[in-house]
Protein backbone atom coordinates (compact mmCIF):
# COMPACT_ATOMS: atom_id res chain seq x y z
CA UNK A 1 0.00 0.00 0.00
CA UNK A 2 1.44 3.44 -1.10
CA UNK A 3 1.69 5.74 1.73
CA UNK A 4 1.19 9.71 0.87
CA UNK A 5 2.62 12.44 2.29
CA UNK A 6 0.22 15.73 1.72
CA UNK A 7 2.03 18.59 2.78
CA UNK A 8 3.61 16.12 5.49
CA UNK A 9 1.05 14.87 6.71
CA UNK A 10 1.63 11.08 5.90
CA UNK A 11 -1.67 9.03 4.98
CA UNK A 12 -1.98 5.39 4.47
CA UNK A 13 -1.61 2.25 6.48
CA UNK A 14 1.49 3.49 8.09
CA UNK A 15 -0.87 6.50 9.50
CA UNK A 16 -3.19 6.65 12.02
CA UNK A 17 -6.44 7.46 10.02
CA UNK A 18 -7.24 10.91 9.00
CA UNK A 19 -10.19 13.68 9.50
CA UNK A 20 -11.55 15.54 7.00
CA UNK A 21 -13.15 18.56 8.15
CA UNK A 22 -15.78 20.75 5.20
CA UNK A 23 -15.90 24.15 4.94
CA UNK A 24 -18.20 25.91 2.11
CA UNK A 25 -18.01 29.28 0.68
CA UNK A 26 -20.56 28.02 -2.03
CA UNK A 27 -24.42 29.85 -0.88
CA UNK A 28 -26.07 27.09 -2.63
CA UNK A 29 -24.53 24.17 0.12
CA UNK A 30 -27.06 22.36 1.56
CA UNK A 31 -25.27 21.77 5.07
CA UNK A 32 -25.76 25.20 6.64
CA UNK A 33 -23.25 24.89 9.38
CA UNK A 34 -20.41 25.20 6.99
CA UNK A 35 -21.65 27.27 4.69
CA UNK A 36 -19.48 31.05 5.06
CA UNK A 37 -19.11 33.98 3.04
CA UNK A 38 -16.97 35.87 5.22
CA UNK A 39 -13.63 34.97 5.19
CA UNK A 40 -13.29 36.06 8.83
CA UNK A 41 -16.35 33.90 10.27
CA UNK A 42 -15.05 31.20 7.52
CA UNK A 43 -11.47 31.00 9.90
CA UNK A 44 -12.90 31.29 12.74
CA UNK A 45 -14.91 28.00 12.18
CA UNK A 46 -12.58 26.42 11.12
CA UNK A 47 -10.15 27.06 13.96
CA UNK A 48 -12.82 26.28 16.82
CA UNK A 49 -14.96 23.54 14.91
CA UNK A 50 -12.53 22.21 12.91
CA UNK A 51 -9.40 22.14 14.08
CA UNK A 52 -9.85 22.29 17.32
CA UNK A 53 -11.87 19.07 17.58
CA UNK A 54 -9.36 17.13 15.49
CA UNK A 55 -9.41 17.63 12.17
CA UNK A 56 -6.20 17.09 10.04
CA UNK A 57 -7.71 18.32 6.60
CA UNK A 58 -9.86 20.61 5.89
CA UNK A 59 -12.01 20.58 2.55
CA UNK A 60 -13.06 23.95 1.41
CA UNK A 61 -15.74 23.68 -1.26
CA UNK A 62 -16.68 26.59 -3.80
CA UNK A 63 -19.63 25.45 -5.30
CA UNK A 64 -21.83 22.54 -4.55
CA UNK A 65 -21.89 19.44 -5.80
CA UNK A 66 -25.24 18.40 -5.80
CA UNK A 67 -26.87 17.52 -8.49
CA UNK A 68 -29.70 19.38 -8.19
CA UNK A 69 -27.72 22.64 -9.03
CA UNK A 70 -26.43 24.11 -11.80
CA UNK A 71 -22.38 23.10 -12.47
CA UNK A 72 -20.16 26.40 -12.17
CA UNK A 73 -17.59 27.29 -14.88
CA UNK A 74 -13.87 27.13 -13.88
CA UNK A 75 -14.38 30.93 -14.36
CA UNK A 76 -17.24 31.42 -11.60
CA UNK A 77 -15.00 29.16 -9.24
CA UNK A 78 -12.31 31.36 -9.87
CA UNK A 79 -14.33 34.31 -9.01
CA UNK A 80 -14.78 32.93 -4.89
CA UNK A 81 -11.19 31.55 -4.58
CA UNK A 82 -10.37 35.08 -3.33
CA UNK A 83 -13.22 34.26 -0.44
CA UNK A 84 -11.47 31.07 0.38
CA UNK A 85 -7.73 31.63 -0.07
CA UNK A 86 -8.40 34.81 2.46
CA UNK A 87 -9.98 32.80 4.78
CA UNK A 88 -7.54 29.84 4.90
CA UNK A 89 -4.86 32.58 5.58
CA UNK A 90 -7.03 33.85 8.66
CA UNK A 91 -6.62 30.77 10.24
CA UNK A 92 -4.09 30.14 13.44
CA UNK A 93 -4.42 26.56 13.90
CA UNK A 94 -2.37 23.94 11.62
CA UNK A 95 -4.43 22.08 8.95
CA UNK A 96 -3.79 20.79 5.52
CA UNK A 97 -5.75 22.67 2.93
CA UNK A 98 -7.42 21.11 0.34
CA UNK A 99 -9.73 23.01 -2.25
CA UNK A 100 -12.59 20.73 -3.67
CA UNK A 101 -12.88 21.33 -7.56
CA UNK A 102 -13.34 19.59 -10.92
CA UNK A 103 -11.09 21.56 -13.10
CA UNK A 104 -7.35 21.66 -13.43
CA UNK A 105 -7.29 25.74 -13.77
CA UNK A 106 -9.32 26.09 -10.26
CA UNK A 107 -6.91 23.59 -8.74
CA UNK A 108 -3.62 25.18 -10.04
CA UNK A 109 -4.69 28.66 -8.83
CA UNK A 110 -5.61 27.32 -5.45
CA UNK A 111 -2.28 25.14 -4.98
CA UNK A 112 -0.26 28.24 -6.30
CA UNK A 113 -2.18 30.51 -3.41
CA UNK A 114 -1.61 28.19 -0.42
CA UNK A 115 -3.66 25.19 -0.32
CA UNK A 116 -2.05 21.96 0.23
CA UNK A 117 -3.77 19.29 -1.82
CA UNK A 118 -6.89 19.05 -4.39
CA UNK A 119 -9.87 16.89 -4.05
CA UNK A 120 -11.03 16.54 -7.52
CA UNK A 121 -14.74 15.55 -7.70
CA UNK A 122 -14.45 14.40 -11.11
CA UNK A 123 -12.01 12.29 -10.81
CA UNK A 124 -9.67 13.16 -13.44
CA UNK A 125 -12.34 13.89 -16.30
CA UNK A 126 -10.28 17.23 -16.77
CA UNK A 127 -7.49 15.38 -17.84
CA UNK A 128 -4.55 18.30 -16.93
CA UNK A 129 -5.37 17.50 -13.32
CA UNK A 130 -2.94 14.52 -12.26
CA UNK A 131 -0.34 16.90 -14.06
CA UNK A 132 -1.30 20.06 -12.46
CA UNK A 133 -0.74 18.00 -9.08
CA UNK A 134 2.30 16.52 -10.21
CA UNK A 135 3.68 19.84 -10.87
CA UNK A 136 2.58 21.11 -7.07
CA UNK A 137 3.80 17.70 -5.46
CA UNK A 138 -0.09 17.95 -4.05
CA UNK A 139 -1.87 15.18 -3.09
CA UNK A 140 -4.78 15.15 -4.77
CA UNK A 141 -8.31 12.79 -4.18
CA UNK A 142 -9.73 11.38 -6.90
CA UNK A 143 -13.65 10.13 -7.19
CA UNK A 144 -15.09 8.04 -8.79
CA UNK A 145 -16.50 9.83 -11.96
CA UNK A 146 -17.70 9.31 -15.43
CA UNK A 147 -15.12 11.03 -17.71
CA UNK A 148 -17.71 14.36 -17.83
CA UNK A 149 -17.43 17.21 -16.06
CA UNK A 150 -21.21 17.51 -14.98
CA UNK A 151 -21.41 14.27 -13.82
CA UNK A 152 -19.38 14.02 -9.98
CA UNK A 153 -19.83 10.38 -9.06
CA UNK A 154 -22.81 9.19 -11.37
CA UNK A 155 -21.56 5.64 -11.98
CA UNK A 156 -23.23 3.02 -9.68
CA UNK A 157 -21.68 -0.42 -9.64
CA UNK A 158 -18.89 -1.12 -7.17
CA UNK A 159 -16.73 -3.00 -10.42
CA UNK A 160 -17.30 0.14 -12.50
CA UNK A 161 -16.80 2.68 -9.71
CA UNK A 162 -13.17 0.75 -9.84
CA UNK A 163 -12.19 0.97 -13.07
CA UNK A 164 -13.52 4.53 -12.90
CA UNK A 165 -11.02 5.40 -10.58
CA UNK A 166 -8.81 3.61 -12.58
CA UNK A 167 -9.49 5.34 -15.81
CA UNK A 168 -6.68 8.29 -16.28
CA UNK A 169 -4.09 6.83 -13.99
CA UNK A 170 -2.79 7.32 -10.54
CA UNK A 171 -0.65 9.95 -9.58
CA UNK A 172 2.09 8.52 -6.64
CA UNK A 173 -0.03 10.97 -4.63
CA UNK A 174 -3.52 9.69 -5.11
CA UNK A 175 -6.24 8.78 -2.37
CA UNK A 176 -8.98 7.23 -4.08
CA UNK A 177 -12.56 7.95 -3.12
CA UNK A 178 -15.50 5.55 -4.21
CA UNK A 179 -17.74 8.04 -4.49
CA UNK A 180 -20.78 6.99 -1.96
CA UNK A 181 -24.27 9.44 -2.09
CA UNK A 182 -27.08 10.08 -4.47
CA UNK A 183 -24.86 11.45 -7.05
CA UNK A 184 -27.40 10.09 -9.91
CA UNK A 185 -30.58 9.04 -10.08
CA UNK A 186 -29.82 5.44 -11.11
CA UNK A 187 -27.79 4.69 -8.14
CA UNK A 188 -29.73 2.61 -5.29
CA UNK A 189 -28.94 3.04 -1.94
CA UNK A 190 -27.94 -0.72 -2.24
CA UNK A 191 -25.25 -0.06 -4.73
CA UNK A 192 -23.83 2.23 -2.19
CA UNK A 193 -24.36 -0.74 1.00
CA UNK A 194 -22.73 -3.18 -1.87
CA UNK A 195 -19.44 -0.82 -2.15
CA UNK A 196 -19.46 -0.71 1.71
CA UNK A 197 -19.15 -3.94 1.55
CA UNK A 198 -17.04 -4.60 -0.39
CA UNK A 199 -14.76 -1.40 0.45
CA UNK A 200 -11.19 -3.81 0.87
CA UNK A 201 -11.05 -4.63 -3.11
CA UNK A 202 -10.25 -0.75 -3.68
CA UNK A 203 -7.06 -1.59 -1.50
CA UNK A 204 -6.37 -3.26 -4.58
CA UNK A 205 -5.50 0.00 -6.19
CA UNK A 206 -2.32 0.28 -3.90
CA UNK A 207 -3.69 4.13 -2.61
CA UNK A 208 -5.02 5.51 0.39
CA UNK A 209 -8.84 5.19 0.64
CA UNK A 210 -11.22 8.55 1.50
CA UNK A 211 -14.72 7.66 2.27
CA UNK A 212 -17.55 10.49 2.87
CA UNK A 213 -20.08 8.51 4.49
CA UNK A 214 -21.33 11.01 7.03
CA UNK A 215 -25.32 10.60 7.83
CA UNK A 216 -25.74 9.19 3.97
CA UNK A 217 -28.81 8.30 2.72
CA UNK A 218 -27.88 4.38 2.70
CA UNK A 219 -27.26 4.20 6.29
CA UNK A 220 -30.16 6.55 7.38
CA UNK A 221 -32.31 4.22 5.50
CA UNK A 222 -31.14 1.22 7.21
CA UNK A 223 -32.14 2.80 11.01
CA UNK A 224 -34.79 5.14 9.98
CA UNK A 225 -33.47 7.98 10.96
CA UNK A 226 -33.60 11.70 9.42
CA UNK A 227 -30.35 13.42 8.39
CA UNK A 228 -30.14 15.39 12.03
CA UNK A 229 -30.59 12.04 13.80
CA UNK A 230 -28.11 9.96 11.73
CA UNK A 231 -25.13 10.87 13.72
CA UNK A 232 -24.86 7.48 15.16
CA UNK A 233 -25.30 5.47 12.25
CA UNK A 234 -22.41 6.98 10.84
CA UNK A 235 -20.03 6.64 13.40
CA UNK A 236 -21.05 3.15 13.48
CA UNK A 237 -20.31 2.94 9.77
CA UNK A 238 -16.92 5.10 10.31
CA UNK A 239 -15.62 2.06 12.67
CA UNK A 240 -16.26 -0.20 10.19
CA UNK A 241 -14.24 1.48 7.22
CA UNK A 242 -11.59 2.19 9.18
CA UNK A 243 -11.34 -1.31 9.94
CA UNK A 244 -12.16 -2.29 6.36
CA UNK A 245 -9.45 0.27 4.98
CA UNK A 246 -10.10 3.65 4.97
CA UNK A 247 -7.43 6.20 6.00
CA UNK A 248 -9.44 9.27 5.33
CA UNK A 249 -12.89 9.85 6.27
CA UNK A 250 -14.98 13.40 5.87
CA UNK A 251 -17.43 14.48 7.78
CA UNK A 252 -19.17 17.39 9.12
CA UNK A 253 -18.98 15.44 12.78
CA UNK A 254 -15.23 16.26 13.51
CA UNK A 255 -14.62 15.09 17.01
CA UNK A 256 -17.18 12.51 17.14
CA UNK A 257 -16.05 10.97 13.94
CA UNK A 258 -12.46 10.93 15.46
CA UNK A 259 -13.48 9.15 18.10
CA UNK A 260 -15.16 6.21 16.33
CA UNK A 261 -12.15 6.03 13.57
CA UNK A 262 -9.62 5.48 16.67
CA UNK A 263 -12.02 2.58 17.63
CA UNK A 264 -11.83 1.23 13.90
CA UNK A 265 -8.01 1.66 13.88
CA UNK A 266 -7.53 0.05 17.40
CA UNK A 267 -9.27 -3.20 16.09
CA UNK A 268 -8.12 -3.80 12.47
CA UNK A 269 -6.46 -6.40 11.95
CA UNK A 270 -2.65 -6.55 12.50
CA UNK A 271 -0.52 -7.15 9.74
CA UNK A 272 2.89 -7.77 8.59
CA UNK A 273 4.72 -4.60 6.84
CA UNK A 274 8.37 -4.39 6.45
CA UNK A 275 8.96 -2.08 3.75
CA UNK A 276 12.80 -3.10 4.32
CA UNK A 277 12.29 -6.10 3.17
CA UNK A 278 9.91 -5.61 0.82
CA UNK A 279 7.24 -7.99 2.53
CA UNK A 280 3.68 -6.71 3.43
CA UNK A 281 0.64 -9.09 4.35
CA UNK A 282 -2.73 -8.08 2.26
CA UNK A 283 -5.95 -7.05 3.82
CA UNK A 284 -7.86 -9.58 2.21
CA UNK A 285 -10.80 -11.40 3.43
CA UNK A 286 -12.30 -12.90 -0.31
CA UNK A 287 -11.60 -14.16 -3.27
CA UNK A 288 -12.78 -10.70 -5.05
CA UNK A 289 -10.70 -8.73 -2.86
CA UNK A 290 -7.59 -10.62 -3.57
CA UNK A 291 -8.10 -10.52 -7.36
CA UNK A 292 -7.75 -7.11 -7.26
CA UNK A 293 -4.12 -7.05 -5.95
CA UNK A 294 -3.36 -9.97 -8.76
CA UNK A 295 -4.72 -7.47 -11.55
CA UNK A 296 -2.59 -4.52 -9.87
CA UNK A 297 0.52 -6.90 -9.84
CA UNK A 298 0.05 -8.05 -12.94
CA UNK A 299 -0.60 -11.67 -11.78
CA UNK A 300 -3.03 -14.34 -13.07
CA UNK A 301 -6.58 -12.92 -11.58
CA UNK A 302 -7.77 -16.63 -11.63
CA UNK A 303 -5.83 -17.74 -8.83
CA UNK A 304 -8.19 -15.43 -6.41
CA UNK A 305 -9.71 -18.77 -5.43
CA UNK A 306 -6.70 -20.10 -4.00
CA UNK A 307 -6.17 -17.46 -2.46
CA UNK A 308 -8.50 -16.97 0.25
CA UNK A 309 -8.78 -19.81 3.06
CA UNK A 310 -12.19 -20.21 3.95
CA UNK A 311 -13.39 -22.21 7.35
CA UNK A 312 -16.54 -24.62 8.17
CA UNK A 313 -17.63 -26.91 10.76
CA UNK A 314 -19.37 -29.70 9.81
CA UNK A 315 -22.01 -31.20 12.83
CA UNK A 316 -23.76 -34.29 11.44
CA UNK A 317 -21.81 -36.48 9.36
CA UNK A 318 -21.29 -40.04 9.89
CA UNK A 319 -18.36 -42.18 10.51
CA UNK A 320 -18.52 -43.34 7.38
CA UNK A 321 -19.09 -39.97 5.53
CA UNK A 322 -16.08 -38.70 7.91
CA UNK A 323 -13.75 -41.00 6.34
CA UNK A 324 -14.56 -40.09 3.23
CA UNK A 325 -14.27 -36.82 3.70
CA UNK A 326 -10.52 -37.44 5.29
CA UNK A 327 -9.49 -39.90 2.46
CA UNK A 328 -10.28 -37.16 -0.45
CA UNK A 329 -9.39 -34.31 1.77
CA UNK A 330 -5.42 -34.49 0.86
CA UNK A 331 -5.73 -35.00 -2.59
CA UNK A 332 -7.73 -31.77 -2.94
CA UNK A 333 -5.89 -29.84 -0.45
CA UNK A 334 -8.06 -28.93 2.42
CA UNK A 335 -7.83 -29.44 5.81
CA UNK A 336 -9.87 -31.80 7.95
CA UNK A 337 -9.89 -31.79 11.63
CA UNK A 338 -12.20 -33.91 12.98
CA UNK A 339 -13.90 -33.72 16.84
CA UNK A 340 -15.72 -35.41 18.96
CA UNK A 341 -18.54 -32.61 18.67
CA UNK A 342 -18.03 -32.55 14.70
CA UNK A 343 -15.37 -31.42 12.24
CA UNK A 344 -13.67 -28.75 11.09
CA UNK A 345 -12.69 -27.91 7.25
CA UNK A 346 -10.72 -24.83 5.87
CA UNK A 347 -9.38 -24.32 2.15
CA UNK A 348 -9.58 -22.50 -0.48
CA UNK A 349 -12.75 -22.11 -2.53
CA UNK A 350 -10.87 -23.92 -5.65
CA UNK A 351 -9.47 -26.76 -2.78
CA UNK A 352 -13.27 -26.92 -1.88
CA UNK A 353 -14.61 -27.25 -4.93
CA UNK A 354 -12.23 -29.82 -5.94
CA UNK A 355 -12.66 -31.64 -2.55
CA UNK A 356 -16.68 -32.01 -3.85
CA UNK A 357 -15.69 -33.22 -6.75
CA UNK A 358 -13.52 -35.99 -5.95
CA UNK A 359 -15.90 -37.02 -2.86
CA UNK A 360 -18.66 -36.99 -5.14
CA UNK A 361 -16.88 -38.90 -8.04
CA UNK A 362 -16.05 -41.56 -4.61
CA UNK A 363 -20.16 -42.05 -3.77
CA UNK A 364 -21.11 -41.79 -7.16
CA UNK A 365 -24.26 -40.29 -5.92
CA UNK A 366 -24.92 -43.46 -3.43
CA UNK A 367 -25.86 -43.32 0.40
CA UNK A 368 -23.95 -42.90 2.85
CA UNK A 369 -22.00 -39.83 0.89
CA UNK A 370 -25.16 -38.03 -0.65
CA UNK A 371 -25.58 -35.88 2.48
CA UNK A 372 -21.62 -35.21 2.29
CA UNK A 373 -22.08 -34.12 -0.82
CA UNK A 374 -24.80 -31.67 -0.36
CA UNK A 375 -22.78 -30.33 2.63
CA UNK A 376 -19.79 -29.57 0.17
CA UNK A 377 -22.21 -28.22 -1.87
CA UNK A 378 -23.16 -25.60 0.37
CA UNK A 379 -19.39 -25.32 1.04
CA UNK A 380 -18.52 -24.99 -2.48
CA UNK A 381 -21.07 -22.09 -3.00
CA UNK A 382 -21.95 -20.09 0.81
CA UNK A 383 -23.74 -17.75 -0.92
CA UNK A 384 -26.29 -19.69 -2.57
Amino acid sequence: MQNVNAAGLGIGDDHPPRIMGVLNVSEESPYDPSVYDDPGEAAEYVDTELIAEGADIVDVGLESANKRFEVLSAEQELDRLDTAVEAIESVSGDAVFSIETRYAEVADAALARGFDMVNDICGFADPRMPDVCRDHDAAVVKMASPPDLERPGAIERVDDIYDALKREGLTDKTIVDPAFGGWSEAKTLEDDRETFRRLREFRGLGQPILVSINRKNFLRDLAGRSTEEALPVSLAATSMAVERGAHVVRTHDVAETLDAAKIGDVFARDRLRDADLGVEELDVTSAGEAARHLDRLGADADLADETETRVFELSRLSDAERQTLAAAAMDAGVTVAPGTAGVLLAGTPAALARLRSLVADESGGEAPSDRLVDALDAVSDPER
